[in-house]
């Protein structure tokens, strides 16, 4: 394997503090107890940082995004000075997207335009519903009104919003589903992410599961969100993502385009590529314990060789709805077409993609059964 050129490069910025665990997160989230302490988190984010510049020197940065946990729990001050270090130390593009993941019940109207002051240009809203029942049955910290609110204050303030929905929930009828689209839709947001609610592993809802909508009422949701928002206006363009034009997400793109990232943060994920291979990261998961190895200069816990890089590549691209390119998958894999010949031969065969000598694209049945696609290039 050998890439000829690299990669776009995106930041994530892992903030591991919530308000409330939600029962059904298996993300890297730990409830804040007592205050925060920023000033040392934004120091070991900085430090992290620094770590990396001798695997990315020189490597433009197309686009910033703090997840979490919640980010929007941390201070406007705080944010503008990560973004201040990050400035100092990589080449972060003029135009770069810079988005904040934010929890409706932490956000009051006036912190939307300090966020965009401190250089966020785009905001991503967990709604998940607009339902009270709904919110109360993820243990969710916000009601369907502060949902409303949020959304007003941040289409606002920016011009770049989108709003996370959930479906499949508990006890939800094709109905709710319905009306939480209706009203996300009433806003006219840029953006909209529609998730199948899955029982994880690690979650509260793995250890007591709660009643859910079957799998065939559960298709029934995704049929609806994918058709109804359509006809808003909407490119469903990735499985769970809807965009107005000109609206993609482009720091999701870059992981589905199989580009590369450095993660940041207690837990974060690292994707970088090199002439001769591809390696993963992992940051420490526990925040105090990412600290401290921060300060002991080791903010490293694994890192691995990608031996299954094909495999990798289609479980990202064939999220697209417009597929990829053959000259993107040897771009970005360093191997051959012919080193996946076989196994899009059986892919076509079998209905879940479509192709010409230059592009493969996941059919209507390739996208639903999308882990049946995917095994086909383990095998």
């Amino acid at each position: 394997m050998g890439l000829t050129s690299l990669p776009p490069l995106s930041l994530y910025i892992h903030i591991p503090w919530c308000a409330r665990k939600c029962p059904y997160c298996d993300f890297n989230s730990h409830e804040a107890k007592g205050e925060i302490d920023e000033k040392a988190y934004v120091d070991a984010l900085t430090l992290d940082l620094e770590s990396f510049l001798p695997e990315i020197w020189g490597r433009p940065v197309r686009s910033v995004f703090f997840g979490g946990g919640t980010p929007s729990l941390l201070s406007p001050a705080s944010i503008e000075r990560i973004l201040v270090r990050v400035r100092e130390r990589v080449r972060l593009d003029a135009d770069a997207e810079i988005t904040l993941e934010a929890n409706p019940g932490t956000m009051d109207s006036g912190r939307f335009p300090a966020f965009r002051d401190a250089g966020i240009n785009r905001i991503s809203l967990g709604i998940q519903s607009f339902d009270d029942r709904h919110l109360a049955s993820l243990g969710r910290i916000h009601d369907g009104r502060q949902a409303a609110h949020a959304v007003e204050s941040a289409l606002h303030h920016f011009g770049n919003v989108n709003l996370d929905l959930m479906y499949a929930l508990p006890m939800q009828k094709l109905e709710d589903a319905k009306s939480d689209l209706e009203m996300a839709a009433s806003f006219d947001p840029p953006h909209l992410s529609a998730y199948h609610l899955t029982i994880e592993p690690n979650t509260l809802f793995h250890a007591h599961p709660p009643e859910v909508p079957c799998e065939d009422e559960a298709f029934e949701m995704q049929i609806l969100v994918e058709e109804w928002l359509g006809a808003k206006g909407y490119e469903n363009y990735e499985t769970s993502a809807f965009a107005k034009q000109g609206f993609r997400c482009r720091h999701n793109l870059n992981y589905w385009q199989f580009g590369d990232y450095i993660g940041i943060g207690a837990g974060a994920h690292a994707k970088i590529s090199r002439h001769d291979g591809i390696s993963r990261q992992m940051r420490w998961k526990n925040p105090a314990s990412y600290l401290k190895k921060v300060l002991e200069g080791n903010p490293l816990q694994s890192r691995q060789e990608i031996d299954e890089v094909s495999f990798e590549f289609m479980m990202n691209a064939l999220r697209l709805r417009e597929g990829f390119s053959l000259n993107l998958f040897e771009e970005r894999t360093g191997l051959s077409r012919l080193a996946v010949l076989s196994q899009l031969d059986e892919a076509e065969r079998l209905g879940f993609v479509s192709r010409d000598p230059f592009r493969v694209v996941p059919t209507e049945k390739g996208r639903r059964f999308l882990n049946d696609l995917l095994q086909i290039f383990l095998e």
